[in-house]
């Protein structure tokens, strides 16, 4: 009997030990038909099956476990995918979005491998599209949907404030910029850091990154590195929310920003936008942006608008509007990840200087 009662009491021990640790398994299934004219190579339109149009199409896992004494162990893995043709996306890693493990408390969390940077999770909470894959900021700057490779990350919420710091030695190993080069501690190195502030409906921050490039176009080791700062804030009343921002960049050292503009430039980009819930299921966003660089006339526009209409909690059925308005030289598209690997914008998808109009209607799943 006594036996029988300490197997018993080991069993319910062992279930609520098992009770403080999970892994979830989670990811989003997003497609749709799109629109564009003005391609680059001749200016044809073309329709076809884009994924991840407001979300990045992925699946992943994450776990937490109890550690005792207000002490956590988490860990995230996330792959994203193409789901238009099945191949893995980010360069073609198996965890291209997220692969880290770290420990969290009421003091904050540290985590360590390749996540996506304050300049990233500033982009998601200010940008009014929230950093869409296309059809967003991200057109002009991709670098707020930027991940470090071999970062150290902390993030920590007091009250309203939020502050977030990333250190990474090597910031993106396969993508052109590398890093962990033995005698030069600099080479892909980048660190951000960023603050901001919510209280009720108003929300303003601001965030610096500096990415040191390190690899030329003919593979030779260079000191090339761009500078970001931004400021935005958010005002939510009733039904409406209200975006505002500005982002300085700065090349160095025979860097190009975005619009390969030439080295060595600086540019300055603002946005304005709205969101809007209409019905408890539909909801509306609106947002402008411009960048002018300096010392040219080559200053594009982008307008973009969203209805997304709820069919579950899960799913939801969408479709976005995008026009890029380009003048004296710029080539700005809608859709991320043009000409320069390294800026990776929309910079470079028109053809020549034309203007661009597209259009994509989809449906994205939950789970």
């Amino acid at each position: 009997m006594k036996m029988k009662w300490i197997a018993t009491v080991a069993a319910l021990a062992a279930g609520g030990a098992y009770a403080q640790s999970s892994v979830t398994l989670y990811g989003i299934l997003d497609i749709g038909l799109e629109y564009q004219n003005n391609q680059p190579g001749g200016g044809s339109s073309v329709t076809r099956l884009t994924s991840g149009n407001l979300s990045g199409s992925r699946w992943g896992l994450r776990g937490v476990e109890d550690l005792g004494g207000g002490l956590k162990g988490i860990f995230v893995l996330e792959s994203g995918f193409n789901l238009d043709t099945g191949t893995s996306a980010q360069s073609g890693r198996l965890f291209g979005r997220n692969a880290y493990v770290g420990l969290q408390s009421q003091w904050g969390t540290m985590t360590l491998g390749r996540q996506q940077t304050p300049l990233y999770d500033f982009g998601l909470q200010f940008d009014p599209m929230g950093i869409s894959t296309n059809y967003s900021i991200i057109g002009q700057d991709a670098g707020f949907t930027s991940r470090a490779d071999n970062s150290v990350k902390y993030a920590g919420t007091f009250g309203g404030l939020t502050a977030r710091a990333l250190y990474s030695f090597g910031s993106n190993t396969g993508g052109g910029s590398f890093g962990e080069v033995p005698g030069s501690p600099k080479i892909g190195q980048e660190y951000s850091a960023g603050l901001t502030y919510a209280v009720g409906p108003f929300a303003v921050g601001g965030i610096y990154d500096e990415t040191n490039l390190g690899l030329a176009a003919t593979g030779a080791l260079t000191g090339a590195k761009i500078r970001r700062a931004s400021l935005a804030g958010s005002y939510a009343f009733g039904p409406a929310k209200m975006y505002a921002g500005y982002r300085w960049a700065m090349a160095l050292d025979g860097a190009t920003l975005p619009g390969n503009l030439g080295p060595n430039n600086v540019s300055n980009l603002y946005w304005l936008g709205v969101g809007y819930q209409l019905l408890p299921a539909l909801s509306l966003t609106g947002a402008v942006y411009y960048q002018d660089f300096r010392g040219t006339k080559a200053d594009p526009w982008s307008f973009v608008a969203s209805v997304d209409y709820n069919l579950s909690k899960r799913t939801d059925a969408y479709l976005n509007l995008g026009y890029t308005k380009n003048k004296d030289g710029s080539n700005l598209g809608l859709t991320a990840g043009g000409s320069g690997a390294i800026q990776g914008t929309g910079f470079g998808t028109v053809s020549g200087s034309e203007n661009q109009f597209g259009a994509v209607v989809g449906i994205r799943h939950k789970f």
